[in-house]
């Protein structure tokens, strides 16, 4: 008897000590409840909360009987409802928990960023969820980015001062070579001097050419430049480039061309990128003044997702063409800079600084991306990638035998839009010497009064910058409306995408870049209408 007395005593003290434990963990449990900060919540799949914790109300403002009342979709920010019930609904089928983000209205009006944990509960029928306010690092996060919007801001308003700079610096050179030029032509003319006329004449259209090569790296820089992107082999490209590449950079230079059996093909403006291998290997060769090898290759390449990680450029097929030398190299900190206007470390007057940044441009813009490896005493490459395309070169056609002089036929009529007299003058004047009636408009609104009217007219020629609420595209469509199957040239100073349409014309439309040789736009005229024609 005395041993079945002291086991009840023990059992008796031993339930004391488990309800003892049971209230203290419940008074911890509700403690917590009571004052932790976060949302804690106990809900149904059926979209009503059962208990939810004080900081609902410090944090949200709203009563735990609204709380409890609601159902808590009603709560959510419209756009963050479905996607927040779909997680909740995934938890409940897959009975493991879940974490989200969402907005969760206050009672003034305004939202609130929690992040969720949410688990599932035995019953199958209830879950418990603890939110945590985001609202401190959401404001931390904007204050972060308002600092690196204001330091981008700074960065390019550095940049902008540099390469208005260097602008002003070398159009002025230009100006000043171009307008004494013309000074000392005049004064000769008056003399009658005319045997000297010529050689200002040539400084003078020399000059202008340099200003268009200026501006052209500048667009190609800002990637505003007009391509006519081809299929293009780059291995038949780079062969059709080596006598001149070997001319231009001296007999104290080797080059060597390595190409890729099979090379795929690329869709870019040979044009163009013909100037990027010249202008690479001119670069290459200055940067060894006692003479070296110049390698250019190409090859196929193919980027995963970690060699694009490591490049900075998307995983994919690309078509790389590379120049490396054996010159005195970079360090990194001119690499870091390599790219930017202006920025020349040649001598002064030996360089504009924007060959890099021109062929960083043209890249970009035709959807691929360069790179430089350079050690200083060993060499530098500059490879350029650019996205492999399907289809491939077509085959060069056969030389055609030289046309006669082109003349315009009885009575063709162009219509010339700009609201620059000086080069309506020049282009009306060039066109009206092989035989084009001319019309003439400074506007919009003006050219529109014409075409609506009975006169012929063969060729639409339009400025793209035009003045008073109509822009050259515009007008073109206007003007295709009251004339249909018109052609249309227009003429620009930069490809402003209003044109192009993010790089493709309609059928019967080209693009003529200012500045251009009177010359060549009257015989790009007379072949572009006559090809209507015919």
């Amino acid at each position: 008897m005395h041993a079945l007395r002291e086991s009840e005593a023990r059992l008796r003290e031993l339930n004391a000590t488990l309800e003892a434990q049971v209230e203290a963990r419940s008074a911890e449990r509700d403690r917590l409840w009571n004052l932790s900060q976060d949302l804690l919540a106990r809900a149904d799949y059926s979209g009503m909360m059962s208990a939810v914790s004080p900081a609902w109300t410090q944090v949200l403002g709203w009563s735990e009987r609204e709380l409890l009342t609601r159902g808590y979709a009603t709560f959510m920010h419209p756009d963050d409802g479905p996607p927040t019930l779909k997680a909740i609904g995934r938890m409940a089928e897959t009975r493991l928990p879940t974490r989200f983000e969402n907005r969760i209205a206050t009672s003034d009006g305004g939202w609130k960023h929690v992040e969720w944990t949410v688990a599932p509960e035995p019953d199958g029928i209830n879950f418990v969820a603890i939110g945590r306010d985001l609202s401190h690092v959401k404001a931390r996060e904007a204050e972060l980015e308002q600092a690196q919007d204001a330091l981008r801001q700074s960065q390019k308003m550095e940049a902008v001062g540099q390469l208005t700079g260097g602008l002003a610096h070398d159009f002025n050179n230009l100006l000043a070579g171009i307008s004494g030029s013309l000074e000392l032509m005049e004064r000769r003319i008056e003399q009658g001097r005319f045997d000297e006329v010529e050689r200002y004449m040539s400084g003078a259209q020399g000059a202008v050419k340099r200003a268009a090569a200026l501006t052209h790296r500048l667009l190609a820089f800002s990637r505003r430049q007009t391509l006519e992107p081809k299929p293009t082999d780059v291995d038949r490209l780079v062969a059709g480039m080596e006598d001149m590449v070997r001319r231009t950079v001296g007999p104290q230079v080797a080059v060597e061309l390595h190409g890729t059996e099979a090379l795929w093909p690329t869709l870019v403006d040979p044009n163009q990128l013909e100037n990027v291998l010249l202008n690479l290997c001119i670069n290459a060769r200055d940067a060894m003044p006692d003479g070296g090898l110049i390698t250019v290759e190409t090859a196929n390449r193919t980027i995963n997702r970690a060699a694009g990680s490591l490049r900075e450029m998307p995983a994919g097929d690309y078509v790389s063409l590379a120049v490396s030398d054996n010159g005195v190299g970079m360090t990194p900190e001119v690499v870091k800079r390599a790219f930017e206007p202006f920025y020349t470390t040649k001598p002064i007057g030996l360089g504009t600084g924007l060959g890099l940044s021109m062929i960083h441009g043209f890249v970009n813009q035709s959807g691929g991306h360069v790179r430089i490896h350079s050690s200083v005493g060993q060499g530098t490459t500059v490879t350029v990638f650019l996205p492999r395309h399907a289809t491939a070169e077509a085959a060069p056609a056969a030389v055609e035998a030289e046309a006669g002089d082109l003349h315009a036929d009885s009575g063709e009529t162009v219509l010339v839009i700009d609201d620059e007299a000086l080069i309506r003058m020049l282009v009306t004047d060039a066109l009206e010497e092989v035989g084009y009636r001319t019309m003439e408009a400074g506007d919009g609104p003006e050219g529109l009064k014409i075409l609506r009217s009975d006169a012929r007219i063969d060729l639409l020629i339009t400025d793209v910058g035009l003045p008073n609420g109509m822009n050259g595209r515009q007008v073109a469509d206007a003007a295709r409306e009251l004339r249909p199957g018109l052609k249309v040239m227009f003429v620009t100073g930069y490809a402003e995408n209003a044109v192009l349409s993010h790089g493709h014309l309609d059928p019967g439309m080209q693009v003529v870049t200012k500045p251009f040789d009177i010359g060549a736009l009257t015989k790009r005229v007379q072949e572009f209408i006559r090809d209507y024609t015919m």
